[in-house]
């Protein structure tokens, strides 16, 4: 992963686990033992859709840039249907706290979603390629249209 990949993977990640610690504090003293695992769950579940989202994302726009915004339209909703699997698995659980982790898994992807903004705001990213090589004749460029 290139830097500016992974530069936005941690300005994403940090204040979703900032923000799911406070979270399972929170869930923990309102819902007790059970809040808390939810959270940590909600959090970690967070993390991982959205990161390898993100991942999936970065590798696509490098490799088949046609293709972008289609992937992006198809890999959320490739996400919300794990997520949806994830709960339908874990419906009837006594693992955790389902409110508390609804309730975290909302905040987190919210604050994932804003921090991933900010970061791609704040990246001075290329969006023009610049030219690497000089001309070949020296000082004057090579032309490359019809010549009058």
């Amino acid at each position: 992963m290139p830097s500016n990949d992974v530069r936005t993977l941690l300005q994403a990640a940090v204040p979703t686990a900032a923000v799911g610690a406070v979270a399972a504090v929170v869930s923990g003293v309102v819902a007790g033992g059970d809040g808390a695992v939810g959270a940590v769950v909600a959090t970690l579940v967070v993390i991982l859709f959205m990161g390898i989202g993100l991942y999936v994302l970065q590798r696509t726009a490098k490799s088949l840039p046609h293709l972008f915004q289609a992937m992006g339209l198809m890999l959320y909703a490739a996400q919300i249907l794990l997520l949806f699997v994830f709960l339908s698995i874990f419906k009837n659980t006594t693992l955790f706290n389902p409110r508390a982790f609804a309730i975290t898994l909302v905040v987190g992807t919210l604050v994932w979603i804003a921090a991933q903004t900010r970061a791609h705001m704040k990246a001075k990213i290329l969006y023009v390629e610049p030219d690497s090589g000089s001309s070949s004749n020296g000082d004057k460029p090579e032309k490359t249209g019809p010549s009058s």
